[in-house]
């Protein structure tokens, strides 16, 4: 008994309700974790899976469909084109272990791929490598631009190429090849960063990748970039898994397009124009004189837009920069150039409407114009004699414009060429234009810290001096000698269609501080312009045309160091004379005169003109001849400009 209770007390207590209360606590626990993992992996089992499938997702932005540039008659200027490519999908040809046992895979395959269709290989290991890096979810474009033949080859050996794949991305092209380059442009890559998407909530839509979406870099296609453009592109959304390959496409959305354009431009006369100017360097603008349409624009010489699809080669960009000839720069717009004897309208329509000549004033040319020490010679030594302003028009007689601007005075003939639109831009959709320069007093003390003198005005007289102007104001203003002084804002878009099939016309608008002639100014101005085209001693008598009656005003003007006998020709030109549909400016740089090199060029357009637009059947005229110029031999309508005096 003793050693019972000996053993009773060795032995510890046991607390029965402690036990119960410990097995209660894991119980709950237990039933917690039970819980949790249920909530975790059944109830919101969807929830981390929309979390998981958002974290391997990669939403990529497709271009949007560019618009197409459309003349007047619906021929196309400006389109879009399939482009067929051979794409590799990385996925396909990954192998385990280093990134360079994936990228030995992909050269080994484009190597045979290169061989099979005959084609120069146009990735290094580089690239794979970096597009590895970069953009690994996304097809490796390798082949850009495939001929039918190697897209044949292809897919004759398709099967033997597991992971490659012929893919068709969208290429801007110009049909036309270099007609109408200047005034078209050309694309290149959208900077990314400008490209907007938007949701349903007018959020800004966010991407992982872009691909390659085309954006205007000059001329129209850059202007007007934003109607060109869709406002939407397209959106796939792909999963990648854990490696960051893909291995589905979840979702997608079709790319938007943008709009159609149709310019007021002519293709025939466009064509026309550029003929017209073949091997020199110049510009020629054509307008309609009754709503301002800019049927054509040239510059000579130009580019082929195509060259630059989808990237200019660095060896054309490099000739094109470098030669002296400038075809990147469009002279119609941005050229600035003395307007020689195409000004004397000006001056005269000037003089006329301030009342201090009529019609029938006369002056006497002897052949020159003494102002104080200094003499200003008229082009015809030996003068023109005593004539009135029709006949001073016809012959383009400098002392005629030199006694008409100074009796109206400086003031007078500056505020007339601003009212005609010179001095500043037209605003038509092209970049880079330049607005030119009316000088006045202000202009001179601010330039060149002199005071504006009578001789100053006899140079603005006939287009000399420090006056400039460009080819398209001076078409613009051919224009409104045409239709009877309404100065029209040059009109090149004439028609948007956007992508829901919406079409809004562009109105032809008049400049609202134009000219204001009287009808019988500007008459008399008119038919000196016909007379010096259809009479046999007018200036401009190489442009005459049989059963047109053509209207026209020569210029030339000396530049450069004097003496050098550099000259920029001109014509402006309208018709027919009673009813114009056709009004023009041509510019020959380094030409011989106005009524020498200029004028058979007009009449060569126009003959083209008349023939195919309004099938007349008027002969032909014998391609423009280009004599050799001779520094020494005067112009044959205004000489070298005078120092003022």
């Amino acid at each position: 008994m003793p050693r019972d209770r000996e053993r009773e007390r060795l032995l510890p207590e046991v607390h029965v309700w402690r036990l119960l209360l410990l097995w209660v606590a894991l119980l709950a626990l237990f039933g917690v974790l039970v819980h949790r993992l249920w909530s975790l992996q059944v109830a919101q089992s969807s929830e981390y899976q929309r979390r998981l499938v958002k974290q391997s997702l990669r939403s990529v932005r497709l271009p949007g469909i560019r618009g197409r540039i459309y003349d007047r008659n619906g021929e196309r200027l400006a389109d879009n084109q399939p482009s067929y490519c051979v794409s590799l999908y990385l996925e396909e040809l990954r192998k385990t272990g280093s990134v360079q046992r994936t990228v030995d895979a992909v050269m080994d395959t484009l190597y045979r791929l290169a061989e099979t269709m005959d084609r120069p290989l146009q990735l290094t290991p580089q690239d794979v490598r970096l597009h590895l890096g970069r953009r690994t979810p996304l097809p490796l474009v390798a082949w850009r631009g495939l001929d039918e033949v190697a897209v044949a080859r292809f897919m004759e050996h398709a099967l033997e190429f597991p992971g490659a794949a012929l893919t068709v991305e969208p290429v801007r092209v110009y049909p036309q090849g270099a007609v109408a380059g200047h005034v078209l442009g050309y694309v290149g890559r959208a900077d990314d960063t400008t490209l907007r998407d938007y949701t349903a909530d007018h959020e800004p839509e966010t991407y992982h990748y872009y691909l390659p979406e085309m954006a205007g870099k000059s001329g129209i296609e850059k202007r007007l970039d934003g109607l060109l453009r869709a406002n939407e592109g397209g959106k796939l959304e792909i999963q990648v898994d854990v490696t960051g390959f893909k291995f589905d496409e979840v979702s997608t959305r079709a790319p938007g397009m943008g709009s159609d354009i149709t310019l007021a431009l002519d293709l025939r006369i466009q064509r026309a124009a550029e003929q017209a100017l073949a091997g020199e360097r110049g510009a020629v603008v054509v307008v309609d004189p009754r709503n301002g349409d800019i049927l054509a624009l040239a510059s000579m010489p130009g580019y082929n837009p195509n060259d630059f699809i989808p990237a200019v080669p660095a060896d054309i960009w490099n000739r094109l920069l470098k030669d002296p000839a400038r075809p990147l720069f469009n002279r119609a717009t941005g050229g600035e150039y003395a307007p020689g004897s195409t000004f004397k309208p000006v001056t005269l329509l000037a003089a006329l409407e301030s009342g201090r000549i009529k019609a029938d004033t006369r002056y006497s040319c002897p052949g020159y114009f003494d102002l104080g020490s200094h003499r200003f010679r008229c082009w015809q030594h030996w003068g023109h004699g005593a004539i009135d302003l029709q006949a001073a028009i016809r012959y383009s007689c400098n002392v005629y414009l030199y006694h008409s601007a100074l009796d109206a005075g400086a003031d007078s003939v500056q505020a007339m060429a601003r009212a005609v639109g010179f001095g500043r831009k037209t605003d038509i959709s092209l970049d880079f234009e330049r607005a030119g320069l009316v000088p006045d007093a202000a202009w001179k003390r601010a330039a060149r810290h002199d005071n504006w003198r009578d001789g100053d005005t006899c140079n603005l007289a006939i287009g000399q001096g420090a006056l400039l102007v460009t080819p398209l104001q001076l078409a613009m203003f051919a224009a409104a000698l045409a239709n009877g002084g309404t100065l029209w804002h040059p009109r090149l878009m004439a028609r948007i269609v956007t992508a829901s099939g919406v079409t809004n016309i562009i109105p032809a608008t008049a400049v609202e501080d134009g000219p204001h002639w009287q009808p019988q100014n500007i008459r008399v101005v008119r038919q000196g312009m016909r007379d010096a085209v259809n009479q046999p001693d007018g200036s401009g008598k190489r442009a005459m045309l049989p059963n047109v009656v053509v209207a026209a005003k020569t210029g030339t003007a000396e530049y450069g160091v004097k003496g050098a006998g550099r000259k920029m020709t001109w014509m402006i030109a309208f018709a027919p004379y009673d009813q114009p549909r056709y009004a023009l400016a041509l510019l020959v740089e380094d030409g011989i005169s106005g009524g020498t090199t200029a004028a058979p060029r007009v009449k060569q357009l126009l003959t083209q003109v008349f023939n195919e637009v309004e099938h007349m059947n008027l002969p032909l005229p014998a391609a423009p001849l280009r004599p050799t110029p001779d520094p020494n031999a005067p112009a044959d309508e205004e000489p070298p400009a005078e120092e003022p005096a």
